[in-house]
């Protein structure tokens, strides 16, 4: 039976304990697809725990930390194949750089550089959601303009990720009740992380999962434990296919519910110890998905001491090679921020840049500088 046919209200879809153990069907992965998930994990922590520093310095804008998904991350967006989309929210670091988008163009992101923007074509990887739920009917839109481009079928998938405060958005609701009635190949990957914010994951609804909301809308939703990366990856790649090439009366969207936990605050900007437990927050830890991985590794004879300090080694090297290159990069002329609002200014955004180019003239660049 398929992982996508149980009922969500059934339990979590799980390939590994919290200690490394085999409780389910480990994915077909080779042993170099093994350690490249691993180290997609150790690399998106170290870039995670190195960016909330740079923030903390005055180095970086605020940013959003997501240790503690990195397994969720990984694991799905290595399910993707090659000419599949993906359609982040704001915290999606790891699953962008799994798809190739660089670490300089992610740090200069949140240095609040629009060049952070520029995505590599062959990427597919949509720009980065703030607001909450908004990339829902995006994604929704992308694959229906596929599918009606290919004649009703597609070998396409196009994946989107949001958390669980965004389904209780209308942007929610609407993007999957369209996905259902026109049938477009969508997988809605919600990282249920516990917390929206300050808004706990039971102020958000009283639906024993939210997997479950999926019924609503007429096809299969799923609640997988996000910090097991092999689950994650084999509850993707069922959903991937299945939005590709739907059996006799399958619809192909899918809902998964990926319950996670973020280690850190929501932002930089936010104090998470005025909500919540150290208790709690020690709880989740345990559930850690990379030494997770790490003990399975390391079972199947696939890691070792040596392999795992060269990928530590390698992971320290790139951070910090894309932090210096972001550093490096000369300063955006202020004027650059009225370029991208619009593909063609409007007249308000030409009113505001006429004024912001007034008020440089009459005070001077110190004046909105700082060096």
């Amino acid at each position: 039976m398929s992982t996508l046919e149980r009922d969500p209200r059934d339990g979590m879809v799980q390939v590994l304990d919290e200690d490394g153990g085999v409780v389910g069907d480990v994915p077909e992965l080779s042993d170099d697809e093994f350690v490249a998930m691993y180290r997609h994990m150790k690399l998106a922590r170290h870039f995670d725990e190195r960016a909330v520093s740079l923030q903390r310095q005055g180095r970086m804008g605020t940013y959003p930390p997501l240790s503690g998904q990195e397994g969720a991350q990984v694991g799905s967006a290595m399910a993707l194949a090659e000419d599949d989309w993906l359609v982040p929210s704001y915290r999606e670091h790891g699953a962008a750089m799994v798809r190739g988008l660089p670490l300089k163009e992610t740090l200069l992101y949140w240095m609040g550089d629009e060049r952070g923007s520029l995505i590599p074509e062959d990427a597919n990887v949509f720009t980065p959601a703030v607001p909450i739920a908004s990339q829902i009917p995006h994604a929704t839109g992308m694959a229906w303009a596929d599918k009606l481009k290919n004649d009703g079928e597609t070998d396409t998938g196009f994946i989107c990720y949001f958390g669980d405060g965004a389904t209780s958005e209308g942007d929610f609701h609407e993007g999957l009740n369209f996905a259902g009635v026109f049938d477009t190949p969508t997988v809605f990957f919600c990282n249920n992380n516990q917390w929206a914010i300050s808004v706990p994951r039971e102020r958000q609804t009283a639906s024993e999962t939210l997997a479950q909301k999926a019924i609503a809308y007429g096809f299969e939703g799923v609640q997988v434990d996000g910090m097991d990366p092999l689950a994650v990856y084999k509850s993707t790649t069922e959903a991937l296919e299945k939005a590709k090439d739907p059996g006799e009366g399958e619809l192909r969207p899918t809902l998964i519910e990926a319950v996670q936990y973020r280690f850190g605050a929501h932002t930089t900007a936010d104090d998470p110890t005025v909500y919540r437990e150290d208790e709690e927050v020690e709880k989740w830890k345990a559930k850690d998905p990379i030494p997770r991985l790490e003990k399975f590794l390391r079972n199947q004879g696939i890691l070792d001491d040596e392999r795992v300090a060269e990928v530590e080694e390698s992971v320290r090297e790139e951070v910090a090679a894309a932090i210096d290159a972001a550093e490096s990069t000369v300063r955006a002329d202020p004027s650059t921020m009225f370029d991208h609002v619009f593909a063609e200014q409007t007249p308000e955004i030409r009113r505001q840049a006429e004024e912001f180019a007034r008020l440089r003239e009459t005070y001077g660049d110190e004046a909105f500088l700082e060096e």
